[in-house]
C-alpha cells in the first residue's frame, strides 16, 4: 500500500505541474480515488516539503507556490525514451540502452523531493521484473541493436534471415515494432506490402538501404501481436483432445500446454464430477508432438478421444509398463 501510495503522491505532484490549478475533485477524478484521499496525499506532499497552496471556498483548487517544479531538468531525449524500459533493466541492455536508462533513472531519482526519493527507494527494493521464462534466458541476437535502431528511425533495411529449416532468403524490411516475448525477441516489419513476424536471433546479416519509410497509419503493435499471437497458436495447436483430467492434472494443464491450455479450461467452464474429475477439450499439436504433450501428465490424465490418439497413447503406455517391468 505504500509503494502504490507513493506512486500517487508522485501523480498529484505531476498533475499540478503540469496542468498549473487544479480541484480536489479533478485530481480525484483523475486518479480514481475519493476526494478525501486527494486531501491527505496533498497533506503529505505539504510534510514532505512540496510547497502546495490551497483557494479556498467553493471554487478553491490547488496549485503549486511560486511556478514550483520538480527537478526533472537534463534528461537527454534518448533518456527520456530510455524510461519507457525502466522495468526491463535486461531489455535496456539487449537494445544497448543499459547505460542511457541508468543515467535517466539516476536523475530522475535526483529530482525527487525526500520523501518520494525515499519511497522510490523502497519500491525498488521491493519489487523486480524478471522477463525471461524458468527455462530460458533472453536470447542473443546479435543484429538486434541494428534493428532496433531502424525501427526507431524508420530505416528501410535488406536482412539475411535463416528460416526455420536453415535455408536463407533476402528480404527488404521496413521494420515497424519490436516485441520481447518470454526472452526471445521478435521484429514485425512490413515486407512486400504486408506485415510479418520475424525472429531477430535468425537475422544473419543486416543492411541499411540508406532511406526511410512512411509507417502505416492504421498499425498498432500491440494490437498486431495479439492478433499474430492468437494466429500463431491456432497453427502451433491445430487439433483437439478430448480427455478426462483429475485434480492434480487441472493444475498441470497451464505448465504443460501454456496459456492456450490455461484458456481452454477456462473456456470449458467444466464442473467436475463427483470423483474430481472433469472431461474437457484440449488443444494439442498435430502428429507425433501431441503423444508427447499428454503423456507428461502420467496418470492426471485420461484421453478420450480421438480414436487414434486413445489408441496411440494406450500403446505407448503398455510399451512403457514392459520397459520398467
Amino acid at each position: 500500500m505504500e509503494t502504490v501510495r507513493a506512486s500517487r503522491l508522485l501523480s498529484v505532484l505531476l498533475l499540478l505541474q503540469n496542468r498549473g490549478r487544479m480541484t480536489a475533485r479533478e485530481l480525484a477524478d483523475e486518479l480514481e480515488v475519493s476526494v478525501r484521499t486527494v486531501y491527505r496525499d496533498v497533506e503529505a506532499l505539504s510534510a514532505a516539503g512540496v510547497p502546495v497552496y490551497a483557494d479556498r471556498g467553493r471554487t478553491g483548487a490547488y496549485q503549486l507556490l511560486g511556478g514550483y517544479r520538480t527537478r526533472l531538468t537534463g534528461l537527454s531525449e534518448e533518456e527520456a525514451q530510455a524510461l519507457a524500459l525502466a522495468g526491463l533493466p535486461v531489455a535496456a541492455t539487449e537494445l544497448g540502452l543499459g547505460t542511457v536508462l541508468a543515467a535517466a533513472q539516476l536523475k530522475l531519482h535526483a529530482a525527487l523531493p525526500e520523501e518520494l526519493r525515499r519511497r522510490a527507494s523502497e519500491l525498488a527494493e521491493r519489487f523486480h521484473v524478471d522477463v525471461p521464462g524458468w527455462h530460458r534466458d533472453i536470447e542473443r541476437a546479435s543484429a538486434l541493436a541494428g534493428v532496433a535502431d531502424a525501427v526507431w528511425h524508420a530505416r528501410r533495411v535488406r536482412v539475411r534471415y535463416r528460416r526455420w529449416d536453415g535455408s536463407a532468403v533476402d528480404r527488404e524490411l521496413d521494420p515497424l515494432g519490436l516485441v520481447l516475448k518470454a526472452g526471445v525477441w521478435y521484429l514485425a516489419a512490413r515486407c512486400d506490402g504486408s506485415v510479418r513476424t520475424y525472429r531477430v536471433s535468425r537475422v544473419d546479416a543486416l543492411t541499411d538501404l540508406g532511406e526511410t519509410f512512411d509507417r502505416p497509419g492504421d498499425f498498432e503493435l500491440a494490437e498486431y501481436w495479439r492478433a499474430w499471437s492468437e494466429g500463431f497458436e491456432r497453427r502451433l495447436y491445430p487439433e483437439t483432445a478430448r480427455v478426462r483430467l483429475s485434480p492434480l492434472g487441472r493444475e498441470l494443464v497451464p505448465f504443460f500446454l501454456g496459456a492456450v491450455g490455461a484458456r481452454a479450461l477456462r473456456d470449458a467452464g467444466t464442473r467436475p464430477a463427483p470423483d474430481g474429475w472433469s472431461t474437457v477439450e484440449l488443444p494439442v499439436e498435430a502428429g507425433a508432438p501431441a503423444l508427447g504433450q499428454l503423456l507428461r501428465f502420467g496418470a492426471e490424465l485420461e484421453v478420450l478421444a480421438p480414436p487414434e490418439l486413445r489408441h496411440r497413447v494406450s500403446e505407448a503406455v503398455t510399451r512403457m509398463g514392459e520397459l520398467y517391468g
